[in-house]
């Protein structure tokens, strides 16, 4: 018999922590409320240090102690991502998948995170919340930038000095496959009869 997930109890929770995405329950000053394991995998800390107090300062963002006050209290806070998408939801909007950056302080080094963020806002025992979904891009974002392709054959070199075919590149890192076809321009050069004026 189906039952709605709220009527089966302990599921929602385990169905949660088997997501492999970053997932938290934040109030309206974006303090975690909850989290799933990929998350506490994440945070590395206890729970009981990391309740309550706001996602910035936990996950030690470098502008988390421009202030006084903490996490969404200097002046750069009011373009963060994270905390943005938050606050959109508070106001009743989805955000679905919107691209973020942020600088972590990592054991004494700064380092950039680049994210997908999701939040949807949600309402239980009569309190007002947000679900936050972080999906690290940070990878797929390094192989964006840096990527070193021969300029004659367009093979691609890996970390360990091999040069494999993109297609096979992205397979073997990325688990993505290719559908071929040809560009215009392509097209125009190796059936020009096709293409005569």
């Amino acid at each position: 018999m189906a039952q709605r997930l709220s009527e089966m109890g302990d599921i929602v929770a385990t169905v949660l922590d088997a997501i492999p995405s970053y997932i938290f329950v934040v109030d309206e000053d974006v303090q975690i409320i909850g989290f799933n394991l990929a998350a506490s995998q994440l945070l590395g800390q206890n729970p009981e240090l990391v309740l309550l107090r706001r996602a910035g300062e936990i996950l030690h963002c470098i502008h988390s102690t421009e202030s006084p006050k903490g996490c969404g209290r200097a002046e750069i806070c009011t373009t963060c991502p994270v905390r943005n998408s938050v606050d959109e939801s508070f106001r009743g909007q989805r955000v679905v998948r919107k691209r973020a950056r942020m600088e972590l302080v990592s054991e004494g080094h700064t380092v950039e995170l680049y994210l997908l963020v999701t939040t949807t806002p949600f309402t239980y025992n009569d309190k007002s919340f947000v679900l936050l979904i972080l999906e690290d891009i940070s990878e797929l974002m390094a192989l964006k930038r840096i990527l070193p392709i021969c300029a004659h054959c367009k093979r691609i070199r890996d970390d360990q000095e091999y040069w494999q075919g993109v297609e096979e590149y992205f397979k073997s890192h990325l688990d993505l496959d290719f559908s071929h076809g040809l560009c215009p321009k392509c097209a125009k050069e190796f059936f020009p009869e096709d293409y005569e004026d």
